[in-house]
């Protein structure tokens, strides 16, 4: 392969570390409302269903931008959607932090989340075209950890900002320290796409459309940076695809190069439908339909309960003793609100538990990176899925807040594998020409499932935790054994 000419050195660690930023600042934006949750409580008075709508939208907001960017991705080029979509993303995010009223809030999470949507399928294809089989896997993997870290430091930025007595109150404006934290947290996303204008395009992209000199240019750029002192001994100066591959790089979607933005934008647009219904045609209509079975209940099972740790940690921590024993709908009448909602706002003990629990996801990174090519994706998302299966369900027997920090932990520790796996997957499992689509028709059922596991937490949550446990519980048992029927990826070409 050409990329393997190019050698694996400093290139490779640089895009990384941008991709991961990247990574990091959609998981930011993505998890940083549940830690607000029990603040904004008492500045919008929100009631149990509220919240489930909060945490919603914004997945509401990624199901559009996955699709719509992810699509015109494969048509328009990785690096372009890559600078749209965080940038909408920081923008939006920045926008919502002076928004005063509730339905105005709304709005602005969901168009910072058509801006989520966007990247996360864009890094991963991205990303991916630019690593060598041998170490592919891994790679990813690696990539995929830094959804972790960007939880860690969302948890920790809430602990640091939150409680502390920050911002301006006036009576006809209100920018407290909730609102600081959501300013705070999209400097990732924008300097994430600042730095993206400077990034080459990928180069299995260019060759696909037919831009063999830029694509040679690229990987020139590439080995010059990975080996400085050979870089005028890069031995191909042009390619060409062969078989099925020159076959498929003259298909009749690619756009052609004399067109503005805004006519390549609607082209493209026009021809996402195209690129989709081959995703369902044979051979890739099985394992289409399967990833995205396991991606609705994995984000149903994840979302569904991850984005209300904060929220139970605070009930608890008010209230004590067990979710399910003592009842969510009890409320300590600390502060009441013009809507007669109570509120509560928490101590230290539920951000410590919220950094605790993000924490708890490097175990299983780490298990990922070592053991990806070893066991295999498929049976590492098999195997992680059921067992956050069980860790849910044993929710239902604790008895206090040390009890579910452990199991949360445990939880956390556990559903990383299957993310991580699923991750690499997605982008091996379908070939270039429609690798971003797929990842955004993924990130459309994942998205579903994360919006219809919040509304279920919300509405149900207050009538008897046990019930949206027991479904979660269920769901991911049910998503892991789906999973047994992909094909095995490991270690194999991608096209």
């Amino acid at each position: 392969m050409l990329i393997v000419a190019t050698g694996y050195g400093r290139f490779h660690l640089l895009i990384l570390a941008l991709c991961g930023w990247a990574v990091s600042s959609d998981a930011i934006e993505v998890l940083s409302v549940s830690f607000l949750l029990p603040s904004a409580t008492c500045d919008f008075g929100l009631s149990s269903t509220d919240k489930g709508n909060l945490n919603s939208v914004i997945f509401l907001g990624m199901i559009v931008g996955g699709y719509f960017w992810g699509s015109l991705a494969d048509k328009a080029g990785r690096r372009t959607v890559l600078l749209g979509s965080l940038t909408v993303n920081g923008l939006g995010g920045l926008a919502s932090s002076v928004a005063q009223s509730f339905w105005l809030f709304l709005l602005l999470r969901f168009i910072s989340g058509v801006g989520v949507g966007g990247s996360i399928p864009v890094i991963f294809s991205y990303f991916t075209e630019f690593q060598p089989k041998a170490k592919r896997g891994m790679m990813i993997s690696v990539l995929a950890t830094f959804w972790m870290f960007g939880n860690i430091i969302a948890a920790g930025l809430a602990w640091a900002i939150i409680p502390q007595k920050l911002g301006v109150v006036t009576p006809s404006f209100t920018y407290d320290s909730w609102r600081v934290f959501i300013a705070v947290c999209t400097i990732p996303s924008l300097t994430s796409a600042a730095i993206f204008i400077l990034m080459p395009e990928s180069p299995k992209f260019l060759i696909e459309t037919g831009k063999e000199d830029m694509a040679v240019a690229v990987l020139r750029k590439v080995h010059r940076i990975n080996k400085p002192k050979e870089f005028k001994v890069f031995p191909y100066t042009f390619v060409t695809l062969s078989g099925d591959e020159d076959e498929k790089s003259k298909r009749d979607d690619v756009l052609p190069r004399n067109l503005n933005c805004c006519a390549r934008y609607w082209i493209a647009t026009k021809q996402m439908l195209t690129t989709t219904v081959r995703l369902f045609r044979k051979p890739m209509a099985g394992r289409t339909i399967v990833i995205l079975v396991i991606n609705f209940t994995l984000s149903f099972g994840y979302y569904g309960l991850w984005l209300w740790f904060p929220e139970i940690f605070s009930r608890i921590e008010k209230n004590g003793g067990s979710p399910c024993d003592v009842g969510l709908n009890t409320t300590a009448p600390n502060i009441t609100v013009e809507t007669n909602i109570t509120c509560h706002l928490p101590d230290d003990w539920v951000y410590l538990s919220g950094f605790l629990t993000a924490a708890s996801n490097l175990p299983g990174n780490l298990l990922t990176i070592f053991l990806m090519d070893k066991i295999g994706r498929k049976g590492l998302l098999a195997s992680s899925m059921v067992v956050s299966g069980g860790c849910v369900f044993f929710i239902l027997f604790v008895h206090n807040k040390t009890q579910n920090l452990l199991v949360a932990c445990l939880f956390g520790a556990v559903s990383t594998v299957g993310w991580n796996s699923l991750d690499v997957l997605g982008a091996e499992l379908f070939p270039t020409a429609v690798r971003s689509t797929a990842f955004g028709l993924q990130s459309v059922f994942g998205r579903t499932g994360a919006i219809l596991g919040n509304q279920v937490f919300g509405l149900l949550v207050d009538v008897h935790c046990a019930v949206p446990l027991l479904l979660v519980a269920s769901m991911l048992t049910f998503g892991g054994l789906a999973s047994i029927k992909l094909p095995n990826t490991t270690k194999a070409d991608i096209h």
